[in-house]
């Protein structure tokens, strides 16, 4: 039997899956989990302590074992929770693979496979916090702006600009998706994105 052979014999593929409030649903995750072997979902905030199924799935995992996401921030958008978890999964003898990242799964090098696979994963975090800096920064300016011209009124906000919801809708937007698509992703209603979007002046790095 091949050392390659052997490798994927142990490997199970395990899928999370999360979305950020219980209005929203799981179906578009969940399809594109459809070929792991079991997977574990949550309807909680990427910065909810209350996650039992991604507590669970830590448990059931095993070395060899590979966890499957969609999106990165699936697991959590605040960089310190993701390193952590990463940490955990690592500490499995495990791996992390993000269906929206290139794929490391044709590496027979596992030591070389998980360099450039935890070296991309960085890369990301560090776009993805880049990103959202930026973003405050102009929701900062923005605002100062409107104070100035007597426009900016503190009304109570549907959303913050901290909703994990709102922020990933700005995440898929940055991404290319059409707000018509964000809409079916997030449940959030396209006109009320675009109000957020152009009150936090969120627009594409093409559009600038």
């Amino acid at each position: 039997m091949t050392t390659k052979l052997r490798r994927q014999l142990k490997m199970t593929r395990i899928g999370y899956a999360r979305v950020s409030s219980k209005e929203q649903n799981l179906d578009r995750q969940l399809e594109a989990l459809q070929d792991v072997s079991k997977v574990f979902s949550d309807k909680a905030s990427g910065q909810s302590t209350e996650r039992p199924q991604l507590q669970a799935m830590l448990t059931y995992l095993r070395e060899g074992d590979i966890v499957v996401v969609t999106e990165l921030d699936r697991l959590g958008r605040n960089n310190k929770e993701l390193t952590e978890l990463m940490n955990q999964i690592q500490q499995k003898g495990a791996t992390l693979e993000v269906l929206n990242l290139p794929s490391m799964t044709g590496i027979e090098d596992d030591n070389l496979r998980r360099l450039i696979n935890n070296l991309m994963i960085e890369l990301y975090k560090y776009q993805a916090e880049s990103e959202r800096k930026r973003i405050r920064e102009r929701q900062a300016q923005g605002i100062a702006i409107a104070k100035q011209r007597g426009r900016f009124k503190g009304r109570k906000k549907k959303y913050s600009f901290e909703d994990e919801g709102l922020q990933h809708a700005f995440d898929l937007y940055q991404q290319g998706l059409t707000e018509k698509e964000i809409e079916r992703k997030t449940g959030i209603n396209r006109t009320t994105f675009r109000r957020y979007r152009q009150k936090y002046n969120v627009v594409r790095e093409d559009r600038k």
